[in-house]
């Protein structure tokens, strides 16, 4: 018997993950989240703040504890009570803005695209990570991972952007279903905001990266107006500084109530926010 018959034989290397360095560019320009892909045998992460999507999804007391988070910050930083709805649409952001991404940076900067169904994302807010597992993907032909297990080759770069539009509703629809009641939206509603997540997240991200005209084309693209449950395009439009420079804003398809808590303090792509207070915000931001 030779010794290397008595040593243990190595595992085998799982497959390389298709989205990982989506994710990696993405904690070099913000570092306000962290993605972490589990290993296939890990449990998802529990208490110390975590909690997973499917629980959100499931309306109860997971959603109840995240809530009182969001009704415990306006408190403390705005000094008195917001109505409950106000504070449930400040919670579904918090959570959709980051969870988007999941699905967005991978298809902005490699033209994957993730599906990830609410068992399989879990989020800690307080520390801004979230973990994932993607099990399948979709990409373009000749891509090297296409070779991969899970990848789903589509045509051309428009059945890819059917593939994010889908893949997106399908996490965001059962967190809606959540969250839904105590926003006291109707659907239409729900689903400008979850336009707005999309949108917003990708575009600050974009600039981050330096690539902020072509996110803002590449989400153009992405939701032209008539992409079901989407409402909306995401209304990009140019304003004039005094100085002559174009600043980039756009028109929000829903609005977030934060007028509710303090009104001369709205968002500055808030439908309510006029021109030439845009332009005297960006400006002073620029």
């Amino acid at each position: 018997m030779t010794v290397s018959t008595l040593l243990p034989r190595p595992l085998p290397s799982p497959p390389p993950s298709p989205v990982a360095d989506s994710y990696a560019r993405l904690a070099e320009v913000f570092s306000g989240l962290e993605i972490r892909e589990p290993a296939e045998a890990e449990e998802a992460p529990r208490g110390a703040g975590w909690v997973g999507a499917a629980e959100l999804a499931e309306g109860g007391a997971a959603l109840d504890t995240f809530l009182a988070w969001d009704n415990a910050q306006v408190i403390r930083d705005y000094g008195h009570q917001a109505r409950p709805d106000v504070i449930a649409s400040f919670g579904f952001h918090r959570y959709a803005w980051p969870a988007c991404l999941l699905v967005t940076v991978p298809w902005f900067l490699h033209r994957r695209v993730p599906r990830i169904p609410v068992a399989d994302v879990a989020f800690q807010r307080t520390l801004g990570r979230m973990t994932v597992r993607v099990r399948d993907f979709a990409c373009l032909p000749g891509d090297p991972a296409a070779a991969l297990p899970g990848a789903r080759v589509v045509r051309d770069e428009e059945e890819l952007r059917g593939e994010v539009r889908a893949a997106v509703a399908d996490h965001l629809g059962p967190v809606l279903d959540g969250f839904g009641p105590r926003m006291r939206r109707g659907r239409r509603a729900l689903w400008g905001m979850a336009t707005d997540e999309i949108v917003e997240g990708l575009w600050y991200v974009g600039a981050l990266l330096g690539e902020e005209p072509r996110a803002m084309a590449e989400l153009d693209a992405l939701l032209p107006g008539t992409a079901k449950p989407y409402v909306g395009t995401p209304g990009f439009r140019e304003l004039t500084a005094p100085d002559g420079r174009r600043l980039p804003t756009r028109d929000r398809a829903s609005c977030c109530f934060f007028y509710t808590i303090r009104p001369e303090d709205t968002c500055v792509t808030c439908p309510r926010t006029c021109d030439a207070d845009r332009v005297e915000r960006l400006s002073a931001a620029s």
